[in-house]
């Protein structure tokens, strides 16, 4: 008895796409044509920009010629890369270089000009009680003979910022003379002003309302006659730490921006003499970190003080550390603290020791990244002359020994109307860095930032067709289980009388295997062991993608 089995048949793929345009499948029709093609590693080589590898890259066996021109390739790849590296190790360590410049200008803005009495106290200023006040920093006896007595314990609590102002020598007393740019100035031109030496005078200090020199040279900046009074100088009993042992003034030149700091920056002028300063400004410039180690003017504004400078930051150290250990402050330093009593000048002294040993480690001072400063270079003649000293001693009512052992004149003036800037610059920075890598690309490697996408692009290209890879074979099996199959009965006695090589997959245009039927079921089974074949027919119906066959 012949057994038949059904069979799903799929085949004439290329017609189902062809139903499928025609259907108007479009959703699909997109997807498949907006796929680009995955490009290979020899095209993608031919195409790219990076010089070499098009010969590198070749299908085909790969022969001398294309190593000869791999080890090119990777050696100026390697050049590249070291120069590279060389370039970014650089840049990392922030050099600068220093440009040195000098400009000239019509007109400049006079410096502020601070001088003090080495001497700070006057000798015939100070009373009984100042002089027992003040015995720890004078070591003078008191005035009477008979040395103080009980009823002068009662002296009241000295008042130090009085103290000074009082018994310090007079500006008006010390001016003979003053001249500015040819114009004529007196002691109101100076303001007051407190430093290690007491009572000190500025002149010019006011920024908003500078004064301004409009020619350089001798006779046209500030002159001025001092009589420094010796004759008031304290006697020296006993040498303490604030006994001075000099006579003259103490002089600072310097910006409007910054305090005096004058017991450290400031110079001496002798009497006798007629001292020429003559002065060169420096506008410095300096860059902050990571190139330099300035404090940038962008930062906090600094306490005490309208503007950060270098001598602004050191009293302030200083007044900090006097604060700390002894709980008060000395007359010049900033702040709204008690002013330390003479009984504390030992401690205010050990304190500021102690602080200008650890000064590095406890307050460093930054340097400003915009400073100014002043070039002085001094000269100085003998005065009075023979001649001068007679009419001096006439002018001004003074012994021709006191003229000379008193009178000094002091010329400060700008040598010419130009100053020097002083600037700090970036030796390398991201353009030349840039610049440099570009140059060394181009020149190994044949490269720019252009290449560099070209590659970026194709690794994206190739990852995408990997994803896709990936993600294809589900969409293709739940397609397969929408595609509708053929059903064929097939004769088991048919398939054991044929030869393998008589069953062939595929058949020309229009043609199918003599065994392969139209699918027409009879009505009775054949009374033959071996039925004859019928004549190939096809269903008029299903003329599409899928027959039904009967084997």
């Amino acid at each position: 008895m012949p057994i038949e089995f059904v069979c799903k048949i799929k085949f004439a793929e290329e017609d189902e796409k062809q139903k499928s345009k025609q259907d108007g499948d479009k959703e699909s029709l997109i997807e498949e044509s907006c796929t680009p093609p995955a490009k290979d590693l020899a095209g993608f080589a031919n195409s790219c920009s990076l010089h070499g590898i098009n010969h590198i890259f070749v299908s085909g066996r790969l022969g001398i010629r294309q190593t000869l021109w791999a080890l090119a390739f990777l050696t100026s790849l390697a050049l590249f890369l070291y120069q590279a590296a060389k370039c970014a190790i650089s840049y990392l360590e922030h050099p600068h270089v220093t440009a040195l410049n000098e400009e000239a200008t019509p007109e400049m803005v006079f410096p502020a000009v601070t001088i003090c009495n080495i001497n700070r106290f006057r000798f015939s200023a100070l009373t009984d009680a100042d002089i027992y006040h003040l015995a720890n920093l004078t070591g003078l006896p008191p005035k009477n003979k008979d040395g103080h007595k009980p009823t002068d314990l009662m002296y009241p609590a000295p008042d130090m910022q009085d103290i000074f102002n009082r018994t310090g020598h007079q500006l008006e007393e010390m001016l003979m003379s003053c001249n500015f740019s040819g114009q004529n100035c007196s002691a109101d031109d100076f303001s007051v002003v407190y430093t290690r030496y007491g009572k000190c005078y500025t002149f010019n200090g006011n920024k908003t309302t500078s004064r301004k020199t409009k020619q350089g040279g001798m006779g046209n900046g500030l002159e001025i006659m001092l009589d420094i009074q010796q004759d008031e100088y304290l006697p020296i009993w006993r040498e303490t730490n604030e006994t001075s042992l000099e006579a003259g003034i103490r002089v600072q030149i310097h910006s409007q921006d910054e305090p005096p700091y004058i017991h450290q920056l400031g110079f001496g002028v002798s009497p006798g003499f007629q001292t020429f300063v003559s002065c060169q400004e420096q506008r410095l410039t300096y860059l902050p970190q990571p190139w330099g180690n300035c404090r940038s003017t962008s930062k906090e504004k600094f306490p005490g003080y309208d503007t950060y400078s270098i001598s602004a930051c050191r009293l302030l150290c200083e007044t900090n550390e006097v604060l700390r250990v002894c709980n008060c402050r000395m007359v010049h330093m900033p702040g709204t603290a008690d002013i330390c009593p003479p009984s504390k000048i030992n401690c205010v002294d050990k304190a500021l020791a102690q602080q200008q040993k650890n000064t590095g480690d406890t307050c460093p001072c930054e340097t400003p990244c915009n400073l100014t400063r002043y070039g002085k270079e001094l000269s100085m003649v003998k005065i009075p002359s023979k001649g001068s000293a007679r009419y001096l001693s006439r002018k001004y009512d003074k012994s021709e020994d006191y003229i000379r052992d008193n009178f000094l004149v002091l010329d400060i003036f700008f040598e010419a109307l130009n100053y020097e800037t002083i600037e700090q610059k970036k030796a390398y920075d991201v353009a030349g860095l840039l610049g440099d890598i570009g140059g060394q690309m181009g020149l190994f490697i044949g490269a720019s930032i252009l290449t560099i996408l070209e590659i970026l692009d194709y690794i994206y290209e190739v990852i995408k067709r990997r994803l896709q890879r990936l993600l294809r074979p589900q969409k293709e099996e739940k397609k397969s289980k929408q595609q509708t199959s053929t059903v064929a009965t097939v004769g088991l006695e048919e398939m054991k009388t044929k030869e393998p090589n008589d069953m062939t997959r595929s058949h020309p245009e229009g043609a199918y295997a003599n065994t392969i039927l139209p699918n027409h079921h009879l009505p009775h089974p054949h009374p033959h062991p071996h039925p004859v074949p019928h004549p190939h027919h096809h269903h008029t119906g299903h003329h599409g993608v899928f027959e039904d066959f009967a084997c």
